[in-house]
């Protein structure tokens, strides 16, 4: 009977996670390990387009590389893992419940934004953390056309001034003009809880992106929370209230639940601590990677952000290591010690840095080539050609953006 290694996701990591999988597999020539990986649909949803316009071209189709590499793709939900019993139970495409066994689990399911329980933020907020999100708050913005001028119509808040936020803030005035026209007296709001724009990002940056959202007209409100929302606006913590038809919610992130169905010691962000190899802590057969991983980079303290940057190679080591481990071979320990930062901002540009003090490199035209680059070409899966595929899947690969 052949062993099986099952991944959950396909995401950035979950499909990386397969091609190192069967590259390592092919390369020692077995053929009695399948791989399978268990997803909702055989495609990549490139999830740092969802703050663009147009999120059409967001979406990769799976199902050609999977059959030209020899992953067994199996649409469905899983709801829960059996860790000691080796299978996870799923929701298939139909409704009806299923299960599937593994030898080796690579959980690769993902995060999603964290919304508090704060009154108003499940009926009136949006954001932009899965495709259908995005796709809702685009339709919202097509509508907002055919209600009548007013400031609440014409201002959209943002709530959270980090990555996602200063994204969707910066590209935001570009899409309101191409709704309400050029005539339009338009308002885009980032509320943030820092004391300067752009400070979680840190300080070298804080000053490129100040200075786009100055030229773009995007204006923050710094120090106070959000207390509640409603069909009109927003409420601070400190008393003022923004009119605004749209608010956008962006702040904060949570790994996937199915972390919880794993034993094991958990950071803030709920995402389980692995070892060097990508193994959860204390697993025999579990490895977590991408955005359930928290997983150091390299030996300085450093550990991988949630983000598809890492997703990548985090998705490449664990799909040779969980191999490996069948096999019977050498892993190789995930590292990642070159950190860079590439962060859209609208018609402005963009802003590339290096390093974790994000040291500026690149910005406004050049940093919006690059970005571009980045968007549409590098992060997209490889060509459907096994040789190509499985060239990409090298686990040593460095991923630089």
């Amino acid at each position: 009977m052949k062993q099986q290694i099952l991944i959950i996701g396909a995401g950035f990591a979950g499909m990386w996670s397969a091609l190192s999988a069967i590259r390592l597999l092919d390369q020692h020539k077995r053929l009695d390990v399948d791989v399978t990986l268990l997803a909702p649909q055989a495609e990549l949803r490139v999830r740092p387009r969802f703050y663009e316009a147009d999120v059409s071209t967001a979406v990769a189709p799976l199902g050609p590389l999977f059959d030209a590499v020899g992953v067994r793709f199996v649409p469905g939900s899983a709801t829960r893992i059996d860790a000691a019993g080796k299978r996870v139970i799923y929701r298939g495409a139909g409704g009806a419940q299923a299960e599937l066994s593994f030898d080796r689990l690579i959980l690769a399911s993902g995060s999603q934004v964290a919304r508090p329980p704060l009154a108003g933020i499940d009926r009136f907020a949006f954001d932009v953390d899965s495709l259908e999100s995005a796709q809702r708050l685009e339709a919202h913005l097509q509508g907002l056309r055919h209600k009548p001028a007013s400031q609440a119509r014409n201002t959209v808040v943002v709530v959270g001034g980090g990555f996602t936020g200063i994204e969707t803030a910066t590209e935001m005035p570009a899409r309101l003009r191409a709704i309400l026209g050029d005539e339009a007296d338009l308002h885009v709001i980032v509320v943030d809880m820092g004391k300067q724009v752009g400070s979680v990002m840190g300080e070298q940056i804080a000053s490129v992106i100040a200075e786009a959202s100055d030229t773009l007209g995007v204006t923050w409100k710094l120090g106070s929370p959000v207390s509640m929302v409603d069909a009109q606006g927003v409420q601070l913590d400190n008393g003022e209230r923004i009119e605004a038809n749209t608010v956008i919610w962006t702040v904060g992130v949570k790994a996937s639940s199915l972390t919880q169905h794993i034993d094991g010691e958990r950071d803030a962000f709920g995402r389980l601590h692995v070892d060097r190899n990508l193994k959860v802590l204390g697993q025999h057969a579990v490895y977590a990677t991408g955005d359930t991983a928290y997983a150091a980079v390299d030996d300085l303290g450093n550990h991988a952000l949630m983000t598809c940057q890492h997703a990548i190679a985090l998705g490449r080591s664990a799909g040779n290591n969980a191999a490996a481990d069948l096999l019977g071979v050498e892993p190789i320990p995930y590292r990642q010690p070159k950190y860079v930062t590439c962060l859209d901002l609208g018609a402005w540009g963009a802003v590339f840095t290096e390093g974790w003090e994000r040291k500026v490199v690149l910005t406004g035209k050049e940093g919006k080539e690059l970005k571009t680059q980045i968007n549409t070409q590098w992060i997209y899966p490889p060509q459907a050609e096994r040789a190509v595929a499985l060239a990409a899947a090298d686990p040593l690969i460095p991923v630089v953006a």
